[in-house]
């Protein structure tokens, strides 16, 4: 990435790289048939009783819920069609005016990971499915994560589900320190310290998120003080999306950029160099699929490459943010570093999902979207180049008086061109009467036919020095080329004899 930032860092304001969209999820030891069935059998419970308990807890469950929400004075909710749950509970917020605490709780009938009661030749046993059961969504403004949510599954075996989102935590741990920022829904567009807020940014991965992570649990499940006594939940990382944000100066330095890079990332990156992105290599086992996919949009075009289940993409948010995202959702295709016990040497193992690897996510999608930036660099800005041919093809004005515009296919203008970018000019420069024979002006004897003609070559050459294209060598009557002059001229003379053919050709 510093080969990235150095190229790019006349329009670049700084860079910050955190984790997004992070859903950690919590099991119960009675999380799979078997434990479910010695958990009824240490309860002297028939398996038969398992509906009946079941409906039992999630009435205790929606009561805790109604009751948490009374006592915050916020709405309690049973949602009968689908909504975008973050932007209802977003616009409540708004129109409340909260600011700290409980928004609202949401209840939503949702598929759910349980278990349905099967009869066998021996005795009934219980059996993983998928049914649809009441599910809560507990909605706060953190004092601390800022925007999050709780999902509570209402029956057997009440998995937890929590979202964060680590820029809204950085927001907050920022405003505590005087780092001046502006921030647009999950992403910065201006940080005042980038560098202070990046050592800040790194502390989220090894806070104590087992004791932070039981805090929400018990706040949203009074069963673990009843029924479930003596368990707690295990925590995973269920799904990680890991940005590297570039943030740019200027929106329309960016807009020139991601269509380039887009192109780029779509046409150049083969599926050797989607692996290296993964930190892994492709070899002749490999028997899956490599997806670039590119979605384009009326406010933003995204490149996606997919890899069994884990994906990194590249899109540009509110115009002036670049934005590189590893998102892990298999981290077994992962491989990560594990030291040895005693005298076993170490080796590289695949990555698990436990809470305490988030440090190890963090380095993994940092290094991904370090790779992908790198291999960014080759790309080159365009929008100089872009700004300086629209100041020659527009007219001007230079004491008053309008000039103007060339035109690079123009005939007349281009062998002007060629006239002016002749080697022999380079050294010595030129004068007009040379430029004159270039163009086919043979000089007549008459006096005042030779002064049209060389007024008619003075007219050209005044038009490229009122686009900057050349300059009076001092006080001298010749002309030398600026270095303005001789990346246009020689662009215009090499697009109408070597590109617009080979173009017009391909899209024929």
């Amino acid at each position: 990435m510093d080969q990235f930032l150095k190229k790019h860092k006349g329009m670049i304001t700084g860079n910050i790289s955190a984790f997004d969209r992070m859903i950690l999820k919590g099991y119960l030891p009675i999380s799979f048939p078997e434990a479910a069935e010695n958990f009824f059998s240490r309860n002297k419970m028939l398996l038969k009783q398992f509906k009946e308990f079941t409906t039992a807890q999630t009435e205790c469950l929606k009561t805790h819920a109604q009751l948490m929400a009374q006592r915050a004075g916020r709405p309690y909710e049973y949602l009968r069609e689908h909504v975008r749950k973050d932007d209802y509970v977003r616009e409540i917020a708004l129109r409340d005016n909260i600011t700290e605490g409980l928004i609202c709780v949401l209840a939503i009938n949702e598929e759910n990971h349980s278990f349905g009661l099967r009869y066998g030749k021996d005795r009934p046993h219980l059996q993983r499915c998928s049914p649809r059961c009441l599910t809560l969504y507990f909605y706060y403004l953190d004092r601390h994560f800022g925007f999050m949510h709780i999902r509570l599954c209402t029956w057997m075996p009440f998995t937890i589900q929590v979202y964060v989102n680590q820029h809204d935590w950085l927001a907050r741990q920022m405003s505590a320190k005087d780092i001046e920022y502006r921030q647009v829904e999950n992403a910065f567009v201006e940080i005042g310290d980038a560098a202070k807020a990046q050592q800040i940014a790194e502390r989220f991965p090894i806070l104590h998120w087992e004791s932070i992570l039981h805090a929400f649990a018990r706040r949203v499940n009074p069963l673990l003080k009843t029924v479930l006594s003596g368990m707690e939940y295990y925590w995973v990382i269920d799904q990680a999306e890991y940005a590297t944000d570039i943030l740019f100066k200027d929106h329309s330095r960016l807009d020139e950029l991601i269509k380039k890079f887009n192109t780029h990332a779509a046409v150049c990156f083969q599926a050797e160099d989607i692996m290296r992105f993964m930190g892994r290599k492709l070899h002749g086992k490999f028997n899956s699929t490599i997806v670039t996919d590119v979605k384009y949009r009326p406010e933003v075009t995204r490149v996606k490459h997919v890899v069994r289940g884990n994906w990194i993409k590249m899109y540009n948010k509110h115009g002036i943010v670049l934005r590189v995202e590893t998102v892990i959702n298999r981290p077994q295709e992962f491989r990560t570093f594990c030291l040895g016990r005693g005298k076993k040497a170490g080796s590289f193992k695949p990555l698990r999902k436990r809470i305490t690897n988030m440090a190890r996510y963090a380095s993994l999608c940092l290094r991904s979207n370090r790779a992908y930036l790198d291999a960014l660099t080759p790309v080159d800005d365009p929008t100089d180049a872009y700004r300086e041919l629209k100041g020659i093809c527009e007219p001007v004005k230079k004491a008053n008086k309008r000039i103007r515009p060339l035109n690079p296919l123009r005939e007349n203008d281009r062998v002007l061109f060629e006239a002016v970018v002749r080697g022999e000019h380079h050294l010595h420069g030129f004068k007009s009467n040379e430029i004159g024979n270039l163009l086919g002006i043979s000089y007549a004897a008459d006096r005042a036919e030779r002064r049209r003609q060389c007024a008619k070559v003075n007219r050209k050459l005044r038009l490229l020095r009122g686009h900057g294209l050349i300059t009076r060598h001092g006080r001298s009557r010749r002309y030398r080329i600026t270095e303005k002059g001789a990346r246009h001229m020689n662009a215009a003379i090499a697009l109408h004899d070597e590109h617009l053919p080979l173009l017009l050709k391909a899209a024929a």
